[in-house]
């Protein structure tokens, strides 16, 4: 998923086109950037970090689990929608420099949450 990232951003070059960019639709997209960001972390706090604490006490639960790597997929998605946005926003026409922070923030938060299987506390 990270090289996706670096694969919207070579794609964003070769298909952009200079046309007259309309402020509103940066701001739209902006604005649902702003929200998926926050969606990312409902999620993980509804499913990832409540699973890790449940599998922390009950290692090897397979509903656990199942919450767990369901939780790291949409994570996942969701951050890979941002640099969706980007894309979209590049082949609109707006200018790299308005573009990159998407591709930037999807690739920081992909890294951010790599998936780490919770340990069984030993105390």
């Amino acid at each position: 998923m990270l090289v996706s990232v670096g694969i919207y951003a070579v794609v964003g070059e070769l298909a952009s086109r200079h046309l007259n960019t309309d402020a509103k639709a940066l701001y739209a997209i902006s604005f649902a950037s702003i929200s998926l960001v926050g969606a990312i972390m409902v999620v993980r706090k509804t499913l990832v970090l409540q699973s890790e604490v449940e599998l922390r006490q009950k290692p090897g639960h397979p509903v656990t689990i199942a919450r767990w790597k369901t939780g790291y997929i949409v994570t996942y998605a969701l951050c890979e929608a941002l640099a969706l946005f980007g894309l979209v926003l590049r082949i609109m026409g707006f200018a790299l420099a308005q573009v990159w922070p998407y591709y930037a923030g999807s690739f920081v938060l992909l890294v951010l949450f790599w998936p780490r299987m919770p340990q069984a506390r030993t105390s």
